[in-house]
C-alpha cells in the first residue's frame, strides 16, 4: 500500500473481543479495519470452548429463567473478594444482555442458551444453568474462500480436525459402542468430515469456538470490515490527544494505519516467558508453564499498551486460567498441549501426586484443578501430577489425547505419552508414584464410590460437578486392570492480568 491507510477504528487481533468490536464500530457507521498478525484469524477464541457467561440473558429468559437482577453480583462478590468491587462488573452485568440481543437480532451470531450449564462453585447467589451462551454450530462453506483464513480446531482436542461440541454431541461419541442410535450419530458425523476434507480441505461443521469466530467473521465482512493478516503492529503512533493510528509489517513493507481509535484485543500473554515470571511464581522458580493457547500469543497487545504510558496490573490473586494440560508429541514432531477439560470428571478417573495422594476434586472447574495442584506441591516441588484410570474407564472416556474405544491406546504407550501397568503397583513404579500411598489412595476412593460420598474432596457434591460427570455420576471404582496414567503438568487456557484499563490515560497508570 502507499501512503497511509485511514480509518475510524483499528483493531489488532482477531479473536472474540477483537471481532465483536469490529462489527458493533462498522454496525454503528465506523470505517474498521482488523490487523491480524497470524496467518489465520481467530486467535485463542478459535480454540475455546466458545461460551460466554452472561447472566439474565435474553435466550434465558425466554425459556423462563429470569432471575434476581442482584443474584449474579452476589455471586461474583463471594467468588471474587474485594475485586468485586469494581465498577465494571456492574457494567458487564447491565450491559451484556443487550450485548446477547444486538448479535443474536443484527447479526450472523446466532447463540445456545446454557439452561444446563451450572456455575462453578455452589456460593451465594449462584445458578444451575441459565448464565450462559454458546454459538450455534455453523455452516463453513457460507465463509466462501474465509474459510481457509479462520484458525481450525486445536488439533488435540478435534478427531482428525474435526470439533465436537458438549452437550448431546459429545455425548453420543462417548456412547458409540454402547447404543447402536449413537454409532449411527457418530459414523455419519465421521463420514461427513472425510468428505468435506476431501472437498475442500478441512472440516466445515463449525462447533463451539470455531463457530463463534466463523459467526462473528461474517458479520464483520457483511458490515464492511477490513482485514490485514501476516501483520504484526511494530508501534503506536500518538498525536496531540493520544494514539492515533499504529505501523504493521507485511510482506510489502510497513502499512501506516491513522485511526480515530485503537483497539488493543490481541490477546494475554500465555507464552511470553518473562511476562509469566512477574505473576506466575513457578514460572518465575523455572520449572515453566504450559499453556494450551496458540504459541503466537505472545504478550504484544500489553507491550504495546507499555509503550505509551500503560502499566501492567499485577494485582489479581488469579492472574491466569488455570487448567490442567498434559505434552502431545504428534506423529510430525510438533508438540501441543492438551487441555484436560472433560474427563477428570468421570467415573473411574482420579488425580494423583508423585506421594500417591489425591489433592482435590477431580470434578471441579480446570482452574480450581491447578490452583489446588499448585497449593499441595512442596515447596522446591515440580508442579505435576498424574492422572489415573482403569481400563473400563479408559475405554469409556478416553485419558487426555488418548481416545476412547475403538480407539487402541498402543500409539501413545510407545511415544511415552501414556503409562500402563497391570497393577497399580507396577503403575506406580512407571510413574514414579509412592506404591503403598496409591495403594491406599485407590482403596479410599473405591470406597466413597461405593458408598457415593466422597468424604475427601466431595467430589459430586456440587450440581456443576455432576454435570461434568456421566448421566450425573462422577464417583466410579478403579478395579479393571490395566491401569493407565498422563502426565499433568501446570497450563492455562489464557491469561486474566493485562494492562490497567480504568480510564487510564497516558503516564498515569
Amino acid at each position: 500500500m502507499s501512503g497511509p491507510v485511514k480509518v475510524d477504528v483499528l483493531v489488532v487481533g482477531s479473536g472474540a473481543a477483537g471481532l465483536s468490536a469490529a462489527v458493533t464500530a462498522a454496525m454503528h457507521g465506523a470505517s474498521v479495519m482488523v490487523a491480524e498478525k497470524a496467518s489465520v484469524l481467530g486467535g485463542t477464541s478459535a480454540w475455546s470452548g466458545g461460551w460466554l457467561w452472561i447472566p439474565r440473558n435474553p435466550l434465558a429468559r425466554a425459556e423462563g429463567i429470569d432471575e434476581a437482577a442482584d443474584a449474579p453480583l452476589t455471586y461474583l462478590q463471594h467468588e471474587m473478594g474485594g475485586e468485586a468491587a469494581d465498577i465494571r462488573l456492574q457494567t458487564f452485568l447491565r450491559y451484556g444482555p443487550e450485548m446477547v440481543e444486538f448479535f443474536h437480532q443484527r447479526t450472523a451470531v446466532q447463540f445456545l442458551s446454557g439452561s444446563a450449564m451450572p456455575d462453578f462453585h455452589p456460593s451465594p447467589g449462584a445458578a444451575n444453568g441459565g448464565r450462559s451462551v454458546t454459538a450455534q454450530p455453523y455452516d463453513g462453506r457460507l465463509l466462501g474462500d474465509w474459510l481457509h483464513r479462520l484458525r481450525p480446531p486445536l488439533e488435540t482436542i478435534s478427531l482428525g480436525g474435526m470439533g465436537i461440541a458438549g452437550g448431546a454431541d459429545m455425548a453420543h461419541f462417548f456412547n458409540a459402542t454402547r447404543s447402536p442410535r449413537s454409532a449411527l450419530y457418530a459414523a455419519r458425523r465421521l463420514l461427513r468430515h472425510g468428505w468435506q476434507r476431501l472437498r475442500a480441505g478441512r472440516g466445515q461443521h463449525l462447533v463451539n469456538g470455531n463457530a463463534l469466530v466463523a459467526r462473528l467473521l461474517r458479520s464483520a465482512l457483511d458490515a464492511g470490515v477490513r482485514f490485514q493478516l501476516n501483520a504484526p503492529v511494530v508501534r503506536l503512533l500518538q498525536g496531540p490527544r493520544g494514539v492515533s493510528g499504529a505501523v504493521l509489517r507485511s510482506d510489502g513493507g510497513e502499512i501506516h494505519v491513522e485511526a480515530g481509535a485503537v483497539v488493543l484485543a490481541c490477546g494475554g500473554f500465555p507464552h511470553d516467558r518473562q511476562r509469566l515470571a512477574q505473576v506466575v511464581p513457578h514460572a518465575a522458580e523455572g520449572y515453566g508453564h504450559f499453556s494450551a493457547a496458540p504459541p503466537d500469543n505472545q504478550g504484544e497487545g500489553i507491550r504495546l499498551g507499555e509503550s505509551v504510558g500503560g502499566q501492567f496490573d499485577t494485582s489479581l490473586r488469579h492472574p491466569l486460567a488455570w487448567a490442567p494440560v498434559s505434552r502431545v508429541t504428534l506423529p510430525s514432531g510438533q508438540q501441543l498441549m492438551f487441555p484436560h477439560l472433560v474427563e477428570r470428571a468421570k467415573p473411574g478417573v482420579i488425580a494423583v501426586l508423585p506421594n500417591g495422594k489425591r489433592f482435590v476434586n477431580e470434578a471441579d472447574s480446570y482452574h480450581d484443578f491447578i490452583a489446588a495442584l499448585l497449593a499441595a506441591i512442596p515447596a522446591g516441588d515440580t508442579p505435576q501430577a498424574w492422572l489415573l484410570a482403569d481400563r473400563r474407564a479408559l475405554r469409556r472416556y478416553g485419558l487426555g489425547h488418548a481416545r476412547p474405544f475403538p480407539f487402541t491406546p498402543t500409539a501413545w504407550l510407545r511415544t511415552g505419552y501414556l503409562q500402563r501397568g497391570n497393577t497399580l503397583a507396577e503403575l506406580a513404579k512407571q510413574c514414579a508414584i509412592d506404591a503403598n500411598a496409591l495403594a491406599e489412595t485407590v482403596e479410599r476412593f473405591n470406597h466413597f464410590a461405593s458408598t457415593g460420598e466422597d468424604v475427601d474432596f466431595h467430589r459430586g457434591a456440587s450440581a456443576y460437578n455432576r454435570a461434568q460427570g456421566d448421566h450425573q455420576v462422577t464417583l466410579g471404582p478403579l478395579r479393571e486392570g490395566p491401569f493407565y496414567a498422563v502426565r499433568i503438568l501446570p497450563g492455562s487456557l489464557g491469561t486474566f492480568s493485562g494492562l490497567q484499563n480504568r480510564r487510564t490515560r497516558p503516564g498515569a497508570g
